[in-house]
């Protein structure tokens, strides 16, 4: 089954003596402590980058007053306080960049370990695993017959790495099991923030909410009935064949399907605080997702295939959700140009990436930049299938 990946979190306790380990109580209530007018955790999660996962528990042991302090583990960079990164150094607290063989350590540390790989939820019970997991799911989009066994169920998990072996007993739920498989995102803290929301709004702007629904299943066991969720708020239209009246999408399922896909797989999850959207207008409708884009937006079509969540990409792949071609985005400029919509729109707010498809537009009323926008998409879908620019079709 591989390495089995280490649970790698900080604890820092308040109302424990550290020489004896004695329960002595503590004053300290984080709850109440206010860092000027701002609350101490809103303080601290504003001068984090990444905004990694803590969280205080206050709780009472003999009668007196603890304070734990939670702090989940970095990975891909270190995280900075306040514009700087601090090592520990014995018992003192350092700049590391005051200590370059410590800070080289580190990063080796990054770059062998994926955010897949990380915990979850640990050392629960075979019974607690299958409660919180679509193992039925799981089972269903590899088109396999589910195991009557619960220790094989587990066995096939942990062959895909989903679930491993706890460190003092139980299984780990890995953060990849959690992301697709999870009955509830939110019974897993590190993750319940990334559940995909979709929201309506009225009009063109955001002033006004008519609808809006957060997903709260893993990826993979969500995802047919969440593109079919979206494709029901879409807008409409009707046309009339031989006398007779039709309701069609005015937005290709296929270029949604590929949109929503790219959006889950390919999001930075060392982004707290911020997950998946996808956001409905009345002119058109946009996917964003944590994280800017490894290549640059103007290479989408023709860069390799490049994935920042490895073995999520490949088990989507073999969930038949994706491919790992790199040919998403050349599917979504496609669809749009055989049902006649602008091009779509790539974009990369500060930290984020943002896919947009609009409704159908008469060429008379696009300007100068979407008129050019579409000529170099369809320039470049051409390229990459080896063929020649047709003008027709681009205008």
């Amino acid at each position: 089954m591989g390495e089995t990946p280490s649970v790698i979190v900080l604890t820092l306790m308040w109302g424990v003596d550290d020489a004896t380990h004695e329960i002595v109580g503590t004053q300290f209530s984080p709850s109440e402590v206010r860092v000027g007018n701002e609350e101490l955790e809103s303080w601290l999660l504003r001068l984090l980058s990444p905004r990694i996962d803590f969280r205080f528990h206050e709780t009472e042991v003999e009668g007196r007053q603890v304070v734990v302090l939670e702090i989940g583990c970095a990975f891909r960079h270190p995280v900075r306080f306040s514009g700087s990164e601090f090592v520990r150094v014995g018992s003192y607290l350092k700049p590391l960049k005051d200590y370059p063989e410590k800070e080289r350590a580190l990063w080796r540390v990054f770059d062998s370990r994926p955010f897949e790989s990380g915990i979850a939820a640990e050392g629960l019970p075979v019974e607690e695993v299958l409660r919180r997991l679509d193992v039925r799911a799981y089972f269903e989009l590899l088109e396999r017959p589910l195991p009557e066994s619960h220790a094989a169920v587990i066995d096939t998990l942990a062959a895909d790495r989903l679930v491993a072996p706890g460190e003092v007993g139980g299984w780990n739920v890995t953060n990849l099991g959690a992301a697709l498989l999870a009955r509830d995102l939110g019974g897993f803290p590190g993750l319940s923030r990334k559940a995909i929301r979709v929201i309506v709004y009225r009009g063109r702007g955001r002033l006004v909410t008519e609808r809006e629904m957060v997903e709260v299943r893993g990826y993979a066991c969500a995802f047919e009935a969440l593109v079919r969720q979206i494709t029901t708020l879409l807008p409409a239209a009707e046309v009339v064949e031989q006398a007779l009246r039709r309701t069609v999408p005015l937005y290709p399922e296929g270029a949604i399907r590929e949109m929503v896909a790219n959006a889950l797989i390919h999001q930075d999850f060392a982004i707290t605080g911020a997950g998946p959207m996808v956001e409905i207008f009345d002119d058109r409708i946009e996917v964003t997702n944590p994280g800017e884009p490894l290549v640059a937006v103007d290479r989408f079509l023709d860069s390799p295939p490049t994935s920042r969540n490895e073995a999520m990409a490949s088990l989507m792949r073999r969930f038949r959700i994706c491919e790992e071609r790199g040919s998403g985005v050349d599917k979504i400029v496609s669809e749009t140009e055989r049902h006649q919509l602008p091009g779509p729109l790539f974009e990369v707010p500060p930290g984020f990436t943002r896919a947009v498809l609009f409704a159908p537009r008469p060429l008379a009323s696009m300007d100068r930049h979407e008129r050019i926008r579409a000529c170099y998409l369809h320039a470049c879908l051409r390229y990459v299938q080896r063929d020649f620019f047709d003008k027709h079709v681009a205008t």
